[in-house]
């Protein structure tokens, strides 16, 4: 090797230099000296403060001030009772007609029917039920709401005889093309649910 290097130079030597290979620059070396963007500030609400944002805190002045109005959720009104009221009340009771016409199907259609008329029947029952019941107590909390909330502002408070006498008011419009009896009936389970709410509300939340 030492004789061809004599001839064709060192493989080593740049301009006359022997070469280095500990001062060559890595790839870290050029990246730095870039001004690369920081990651967090790539996220949609890099930047955003959260005590100015509208949606994430809620002034304590727009929220309901009737005594008894305030529990775990807050409350700017009847407004927003009403969305919570019956969108709860809804999904509760299609979870109920649902597992009610389920038990249903089951127990109408003969065991030794073939797997698919067995489904055919339990599916059959659960969408009969479980939209049913859960319209039927929408209306019942939508109507049941605005007797509680035209109570709370005519008493000046929120308390368990609003919610009961709502219960009773609204459970007797929604049976009252029935007649007395039913409209009766209805108004007692309705104003016992609505009572049995308002224990709950007061001792939990």
């Amino acid at each position: 090797m030492a004789i061809w290097d004599s001839f064709g130079g060192s493989k080593q030597t740049q301009g006359g230099e022997v070469f280095d290979p500990s001062t060559a620059q890595d790839a870290t070396s050029f990246l730095s000296e870039v001004a690369m963007a920081d990651p967090t500030q790539l996220h949609p609400l890099a930047g955003l403060n959260q005590d100015t944002l509208d949606y994430i805190t809620l002034e304590d002045s727009s929220l309901d001030q009737l005594p008894g109005s305030r529990s775990v959720l807050p409350s700017r009104g009847w407004s927003d009772d009403l969305c919570y009221g019956v969108g709860t009340t809804y999904l509760a009771a299609l979870t109920l007609g649902g597992a009610w016409g389920f038990t249903e199907g089951l127990r109408k259609t003969p065991v030794t029917a073939p797997p698919k008329i067995r489904l055919n029947g339990v599916l059959n029952s659960v969408t009969r039920r479980g939209p049913f019941l859960g319209n039927s107590a929408a209306v019942v909390a939508m109507v049941y709401n605005g007797f509680n909330s035209g109570l709370g502002y005519a008493r000046g408070k929120h308390d368990a005889t609003n919610s009961i006498v709502a219960g009773a008011l609204s459970g007797m419009v929604f049976k009252s093309t029935r007649g007395l009896r039913p409209m009766m009936i209805s108004g007692g389970i309705v104003a016992g649910i609505a009572g049995g709410w308002a224990v709950v509300r007061k001792t939990f939340l």
